[in-house]
């Protein structure tokens, strides 16, 4: 399966299930290769993207945003890989939506009021002098509240 496919698929699914793939997709193309802890960091953060709205009003605009998550920065024909590392991308996915719609109170937060994240070791991005919320495996997650993207 190719990324520009399952781009182009949310682009005809319901809001609600759109999200929920683009959801999936940035956290396979982001964490394929981190723990489940790290996968539903990156989760959380595209979240709390989409609910401060300043990167989009949905999920799929938050993770197709120039140059913000992968679905943006890698090639189009791009191939998923592997089955059971997409399988897990749709598990946090789902389980990190279902979370995101509790009460603010009552979510489990992995990185709470991370806004950013980067693999410091292949990137060296501006904010990343803002505080550190939590380093997970390979990604160090930010509070960026000054930018406006």
């Amino acid at each position: 399966m190719k990324l520009s496919f399952l781009m182009w698929l949310a682009s005809f699914l319901p809001q609600s299930q759109a999200d929920s793939l683009c959801l999936a997709t940035t956290v396979y193309l982001e964490a394929r290769d981190q723990s489940e802890l790290g996968q539903r960091a990156v989760a959380e953060v595209a979240l709390r993207r989409q609910q401060d709205g300043r990167w989009g009003d949905s999920v799929c605009e938050v993770v197709t945003a120039p140059k913000q998550f992968a679905p943006s920065l890698v090639n189009p024909n791009l191939r998923l890989g592997s089955i059971e590392a997409w399988q897990e991308a749709i598990d946090v996915a789902f389980q990190a939506q279902e979370n995101w719609q509790l009460p603010a109170a009552d979510r489990k937060e992995i990185v709470p009021g991370a806004s950013h994240f980067a693999a410091l070791g292949i990137a060296q991005p501006a904010w990343r002098s803002y505080p550190a919320v939590a380093t997970i495996g390979d990604h160090t997650f930010f509070r960026v509240d000054r930018l406006s993207r």
